[in-house]
């Protein structure tokens, strides 16, 4: 007589083999958003912002490993003066007896901390200033629209050169503040506008009538939904304040100890790198200052995906 098998076989090709295979492919999602946050996964699969975000976090990890990677310090001047690029300096040595790698290396510091305090910075105080005016709308709206409008007829450039150049004291703090100041307008102007539109959504009323502060209603149900305008906010800020150090910098506005980008094309302007032959350190500074820029407009594209879901790819 035959005993029947302890275990049940189902039919290739059967309902039991199509619930298995389901059951697999449920557990392999849930295995991977457990590993990771679904906003990075829509982020990873752009292909653009994932090569931006390679980009960004090479200059990070240059920055932050910048003592370990640069041979020499960013001020040691006891080399020969405007030497061309060799084994021993792999982009020569500027008119003071300079490294110009270890300073290339070390600059990254500079532009990464302005861009992303500044980038803060501005975007808190946007922030605060667009969704305070466009959720009370009345009175608050029109004075706060009012220095909106006025800081957005204010030209920026010269404003930026004249506080930087007539300010006592030189520095990075000075710059941070300076671009902090400048910055911020756009960003609200943007921020009122989309909270127009939420400030009537359903779930808001529904936080009214539940009896929650405006602030509470501002931060919890209005902020969230604006998550991915923000961060598009911060990028733009970021790369605004990048750029403004460096323009700074290279008309000699900013502080001459700072090793910066910037710094390292006025010091090239200044010491003939063009009349002596050396294009590496006027082209570096200018390279780097690119590609920096680049990655943080490559990663903007997959924050854009974000917030369209038309944009996103499979």
């Amino acid at each position: 007589m035959t005993t029947p098998s302890s275990t049940p076989v189902a039919a290739p090709g059967g309902a039991g083999a199509g619930d298995t295979e389901g059951v697999q492919i449920a557990a392999i999602a849930a295995g991977h958003s457990r590993r990771m946050p679904g906003w990075f996964i829509i982020l990873w699969r752009n292909g653009k912002c994932r090569v931006g975000i390679w980009m960004l976090a090479a200059f990070v990890l240059v920055a932050v490993c910048a003592p370990l990677i640069a041979p020499y310090g960013p001020h040691v001047d006891s080399f020969g003066l405007s030497q061309t690029p060799s084994g021993a300096h792999w982009l020569g040595t500027t008119a003071r007896g300079e490294d110009v790698f270890s300073q290339l290396v070390y600059g990254a510091r500079t532009s990464l901390l302005v861009g992303v305090v500044a980038g803060v910075l501005s975007t808190l105080i946007a922030m605060a200033v667009g969704l305070t005016a466009g959720y009370l709308q009345g009175a608050v709206d029109e004075v706060l629209s009012f220095f909106v409008n006025l800081g957005l007829v204010v030209p920026v450039l010269p404003l930026l050169i004249t506080l930087a150049a007539y300010a006592p004291v030189k520095g990075l703090t000075l710059i941070i503040t300076v671009i902090t100041i400048t910055g911020w307008p756009y960003g609200a102007r943007v921020k009122r506008a989309q909270i127009i539109t939420l400030r009537t959504r359903d779930y808001v009323t529904a936080a009214k009538f539940a009896g929650d502060s405006t602030a509470r209603i501002i931060t919890y149900e209005i902020a969230p939904n604006m998550m991915s305008l923000i961060v598009v906010s911060f990028m733009g800020s970021a790369l605004g304040a990048i750029g403004a150090e460096a323009g700074l910098a290279f008309l000699g506005l900013g502080d001459p100890q700072t090793t910066s980008w910037g710094t390292m094309l006025n010091q090239a302007s200044v010491g003939g790198a063009m009349t002596t032959g050396q294009w590496a350190w006027l082209v570096a500074p200018g390279l780097v200052l690119a590609l920096l820029i680049t990655a943080f407009t490559l990663v903007n594209f997959g924050v854009d995906a974000l917030s369209n879901p038309h944009l996103r790819e499979d």
